[in-house]
């Protein structure tokens, strides 16, 4: 809703009691947080969010602090428990909390590391040469945005318990029962003040995130238990003597793998900084890199750091890259394999690829609270000297080897260059100045993005009813005839030769690939609208396919939307209704239409709909249902899409036979 300038100013008047320029604006008007108080104020700062991403990262946060003790070389398993009422509990057998008398504080060490942020072994020269819980904020977060938590610390032959309600204290250490063992078990409950949207933990979510930490830590073994139906109970436990040799061949799947050896390296380097004390000291970074390519057109790198994923990359994944485009170019080049006026780019040197690049840094700079990607400038150079030398090493070794990943690289380059040609067909200064799409895109007269909508609807038919009911003013049509190519399974080069392909790039605007864009987006708003019925799910599977391959960054920034037309329409005389699950269906029946002699009509696509029809259930704003698509998880994504629409089809079997009862009512 626009604001003009007065009421803006009145709006100011009523918080200031006075008028913006006066004193009103004064200390009394500062409101001071204190202890835990900013978190429970602000979560979002702290977590992510307060939906599905936020409540699974508060167990992260304690699972990091298990972690970071077998890194200290003090634990060596983690287990992590959802219990009935959705309780959470992480136990691990290191040395267990320091539980005395604090020097500042004087209270037990450990309330301070629930209660107090920044507290912590994690700062300077602390406990921890190298931690995944940066800002030392974890426990304390978890403990603020939990109905209630208990740590119990085994230590000194003993046993001691604490609890907290909303991250205050309500009772004092309770020391209790001899131990033989050492260790911290973590309980909490998240709090449904904070947590609106859910408070149910998503078990294969906790046991995917487990997997992967044991991956990248081969010393550590995790089990992952769901007790919330005792009748029922899950566990899985994850041990990789192999590390992220294992991780590899795991993402690797059935591929058709080029270099048989995993490539792998296993290293320190050494930087120099200033301390808390201004003396330059030296610092570790331990290295960890494998790689393997297969013959699929796609590459799939994973960058971490002390165990985080950094799925935005950083300066170690930079490292990594430009020595693996360095070393195979001057391999082909010494080796005379390039025709003339070919040659390799980085982008060249990565189709097909499966890489992991862990390191282990004693102070890592993050951006964000979030780390997404690796600051530390240092780190990119000890990363391309490892790599480099590791590969040079590999490839002087292992000759075969070395020609099948150059040829592969070489296949890569020339269908960069073909696909460059493509891309160069694509870019007009309009997408109206193409004449195939003057024929095809109803755009609107809008041109604020921020305000656009456009609609890839199915079919000619549905086609004609959206473009003659929809909102011209700021909502775009772009019917697409059959079904879009599976690009999971071919180059860009043959992606761009399909037409319904290239309409949407030029639509859109943002161009693909290396050339996205993200700022040149004609639409804020994306809508998959497909028939609800098997062939539409397909069609709309198809069309996130290639948005998640080549335009990423549209799903990121949350422009991506799935439309949910409605399956029946009830109509008793003057009184209608839309439906859009057959159980709402049955509870209409029963209720608004009992007695009545309705009519109920089954829509079998968007055809079906006159324009009216099809503005009321899916187009009007002020009625329709829309899904955006989140991309909370990168690792999970690139799996389900290679397993729904790659070219391995026994893992697409195993996943359709393990679901196949979830699909009771198909409309085939």
């Amino acid at each position: 809703m626009e604001k003009d300038i007065d009421s803006i100013k009145n709006e100011i008047e009523e918080l200031t009691g006075d008028n913006p320029d006066s004193e009103g604006y004064g200390a009394d008007k500062i409101k001071i947080l204190k202890g835990l108080e900013p978190v429970r104020e602000r979560p979002g700062m702290y977590i992510g969010s307060t939906g599905v991403t936020g409540l699974h990262h508060l167990v992260w946060e304690i699972v990091d602090n298990s972690v970071d003790e077998a890194l200290a070389g003090y634990a060596s398993h983690i287990v992590v428990e959802i219990l009935p009422d959705n309780v959470i509990r992480v136990t691990d057998n290191g040395r267990g909390m320091p539980i005395d008398l604090h020097p500042e504080t004087k209270r037990p060490a450990m309330e301070a590391i629930f209660t107090v942020l920044h507290a912590g072994g994690k700062f300077g020269d602390g406990a921890y040469k190298v931690s995944g819980g940066l800002h030392g904020v974890g426990a304390s977060v978890v403990n603020a945005l939990s109905e209630w938590l208990e740590v119990t610390v085994l230590r000194n032959g003993k046993q001691y318990t604490e609890r907290f309600e909303r991250g205050k204290v309500v009772g004092d250490l309770v020391e209790h029962d001899t131990s033989d063992h050492t260790g911290t078990i973590v309980t909490f409950k998240p709090d449904y003040e904070m947590f609106h949207e859910t408070l149910v933990f998503d078990y294969e979510i906790i046991r995917k995130r487990m997997q992967e930490t044991a991956f990248l830590n081969s010393i550590l073994t995790i089990t992952v238990n769901d007790n919330r139906n005792p009748e029922n109970p899950v566990s899985n436990t994850y041990h990789y003597d192999g590390g992220v040799k294992e991780y590899v061949t795991f993402l690797t799947g059935n591929k058709t793998v080029l270099n048989k050896d995993i490539i792998y390296n296993h290293s320190i380097g050494t930087y120099k900084e200033l301390n808390s004390e201004g003396q330059e000291v030296k610092r570790d970074v331990i290295i960890e890199v494998a790689m393997q390519y297969n013959d699929s057109y796609n590459s799939t790198i994973y960058s971490f750091v002390n165990n985080v994923n950094t799925h935005e990359g950083g300066h170690h994944e930079e490292g990594f890259k430009m020595a693996l485009a360095r070393v195979l170019k001057k391999y082909a080049e010494d080796n005379k394999m390039l025709k003339k006026d070919e040659e390799l780019t980085r982008e060249d040197t990565l189709e097909g690829l499966v890489a992991i690049i862990s390191i282990k840094h004693p102070n890592p700079e993050f951006e964000g609270q979030t780390k997404a990607k690796l600051g530390n400038p240092e780190v990119r150079a000890l990363v391309s000297k490892a790599w480099g030398e590791t590969l040079e090493r590999f490839l002087a070794e292992n000759p075969k080897d070395a020609q099948t990943i150059i040829e592969k690289c070489l296949l890569s380059s020339r269908a960069r260059i073909a696909a460059r040609k493509a891309r160069e067909a694509t870019r007009r200064k309009s997408p109206l100045d193409s004449l195939m799409l003057n024929s095809k895109l109803a755009d609107c007269r809008c041109k604020d993005p921020s305000k656009s909508e456009m609609y890839l609807v199915e079919g000619d038919s549905a086609g004609g009813s959206a473009k003659s009911g929809r909102n011209s003013n700021y909502q775009a049509i772009l019917p697409l005839r059959g079904k879009v190519l599976n690009v999971q399974k071919v180059q860009l080069t043959r992606a761009l030769e399909n037409n319904e392909i290239l309409s949407m790039i030029q639509a859109i605007g943002t161009g693909i690939g290396e050339e996205f864009d993200i700022t040149k987006a004609r639409y804020q708003k994306i809508v998959i609208m497909t028939d609800a019925d098997v062939d539409g799910e397909h069609i709309c599977i198809l069309l996130l396919t290639f948005f998640y391959r080549f335009m990423r960054g549209l799903i990121e920034a949350g422009y991506i939307y799935v439309a949910k037309p409605p399956l029946y329409r009830i109509q008793y005389a003057k009184q209608l209704d839309y439906v859009y699950s057959d159980e709402h269906l049955e509870e209409l029946k029963k209720t608004k239409y009992a007695g009545k002699k309705y009519d109920v009509q089954r829509y079998k696509g968007l055809g079906e709909m006159d324009p009216q029809q099809l503005w009321e259930t899916t187009m009007d704003p002020k009625y329709r249902t829309l899904v955006k698509v989140h991309l909370d998880d990168a690792i999970i994504a690139d799996q389900t899409f290679e397993m729904l629409m790659g070219e391995e089809v026994e893992p697409r079997k195993e996943y359709i036979q393990a679901n196949a009862h979830f699909a009771d009512n198909l409309d085939i």
